[in-house]
């Protein structure tokens, strides 16, 4: 496949002095989003537990790669997997909505974890990561979004895997051809599906962790002598393209490589919850500041959004009656609650006690929410929404938003950012996360990669 092997030339041809700043400057703001995303999951109470029960049998090994927030070190696939699944577990992760990846969350632990495994620079770590990131991208938006969804595809996952080669394959300096075989097998990996939506099951968080190891595994794979399929996304019997979508598009896994860098146009979530739900969560608060509303004065209120987000995040009962964490964070209902309570969006919202609360779930019965073919033929490029809100009193308050804070057209500011990672990452020793996060933004000068393991929390 001419598109497959030409993005792998593009990846063995790649260096840092052929992109602009911006790129650069985008790169590293990615590394430093899902780090901070990932240790402020350190000690959520189910990944913990995972971690810990992984580690029982996996062992840490060569103890050779960070687990990120840990005292210990570990092997290089155990961290990798770990630290990737650590990051999804807040739903704050990245996203590149042309492609409804999160990108972040699978390409920066797989770079990471070798960049450190290998003992080299923040600069091969930044041309890794920018690699990563293109080919996830470009998978992502060739598979047809809506179409890939629609059929149960999580593109995380499916998308993902392609992700962590291309960053894995930089670091160890593949030629083209390499790449294109790490790229078969990658591919003969993807997997992931958005089944647990139907019982509130928590392995979403898993989808991210195995394409990035998957990701890894096909480059040492490729090295020892196998072969992956330079027909992975268009063979006859077995293309992953037209198997997993009906609108899918060979041409955007190379359209404009080299001049239109995808690492440039990611969201960075401001809510820790599905970014689906996220426009919605806009307009209530728009809603709520300029009208002035009281909780109590609510009657109804109506959500207008697309299909896939009304699909994810509004038909089904756990989202219209959510019961569980799974629940609450793929629910406009409760998200748009919980904005028009308080006035603001935060992880203490995703809490058990939270989500049980029974002012809040009374006031679901008020929150409606349909597809609309307007917001549906302008997605993936838009997430947007329509809210009418009705009062006790007969007014009638309305809000459309196109794009979500925290999108390419509506960005958070850097001091946001750091904002976001400090409120993740509050319970570090301050000293530690200052310095981490000082060599992050400025990781292109580092010789080595910062450990990212410490004593985490100072109780």
């Amino acid at each position: 496949m001419q598109e497959l092997k030409e993005l792998s030339g593009f990846i063995a041809n790649f260096h840092l002095d052929g992109a602009d700043s911006r790129v650069l400057s985008a790169a590293s703001q990615c590394a430093l989003d899902s780090i901070g995303t990932a240790l402020g999951a350190y000690r959520n109470s189910l990944f913990s537990s995972v971690r810990d029960t992984y580690l029982s049998y996996a062992g840490t090994g060569s103890e050779a790669v960070s687990l990120w927030g840990s005292p210990v070190r570990s092997s290089l696939r155990p961290a990798v997997f770990l630290n990737a699944m650590m990051g999804h577990v807040l739903e704050l992760d990245d996203v590149h909505t042309k492609s409804k990846t999160h990108i972040g969350t699978v390409v920066i632990p797989a770079a990471w974890g070798l960049t450190e495994y290998l003992n080299l620079t923040g600069k091969h770590f930044l041309e890794a990561v920018i690699c990563g990131y293109e080919a996830m991208a470009r998978i992502g938006m060739g598979f047809g979004v809506s179409s890939h969804r629609n059929k149960g595809w999580h593109v995380t996952g499916t998308a993902g895997t392609f992700g962590a080669a291309a960053a894995c394959a930089k670091l160890l300096n593949f030629n083209e051809e390499q790449i294109l075989s790490a790229f078969g097998l990658a591919g003969t990996q993807s997997c992931s599906t958005w089944a647990f939506l139907s019982d509130s099951a928590t392995n979403k968080i898993l989808h991210p962790a195995r394409a990035a190891v998957s990701g890894l595994d096909s480059c040492i794979l490729t090295l020892g002598g196998m072969k992956g399929s330079s027909h992975i996304l268009d063979a006859q019997d077995g293309g992953i393209f037209p198997m997993m979508s009906d609108a899918f598009d060979y041409s955007l896994v190379s359209r404009s490589l080299g001049q239109t860098y995808e690492i440039l146009h990611m969201d960075r979530k401001p809510y820790p919850c599905c970014r689906s739900t996220h426009c919605a969560i806009d307009a209530a608060l728009k809603i709520r500041e300029k009208n002035h509303l009281l909780f109590e004065d609510i009657k109804s209120i109506m959500i207008k959004t697309y299909s896939v987000g009304y699909k994810q995040c509004g038909s089904a009962e756990s989202s219209r009656h959510p019961r569980t964490v799974t629940d609450a964070k793929f629910s406009t209902p409760y998200t748009v609650a919980c904005a028009l309570r308080k006035g603001r969006v935060g992880l203490e919202d995703f809490l058990p006690a939270s989500v049980s609360d029974p002012e809040i779930q009374s006031f679901l019965e008020k929150v409606s929410v349909v597809p609309e073919e307007r917001f549906t033929a302008v997605y993936p490029e838009h997430w947007g929404c329509e809210m009418t809100l009705l009062t006790t009193d007969g007014r009638t308050c309305c809000e459309t938003v196109l794009d979500a804070s925290g999108s390419v057209s509506s960005p958070l500011t850097y001091p946001q950012l750091l904002n976001k990672v400090s409120s993740c990452c509050r319970d570090y020793p301050a000293a530690w996360l200052d310095n981490t996060i000082s060599s992050i933004t400025n990781i292109l000068s580092q010789k080595t990669l910062p450990p990212l393991t410490t004593e985490p929390y100072t109780d």
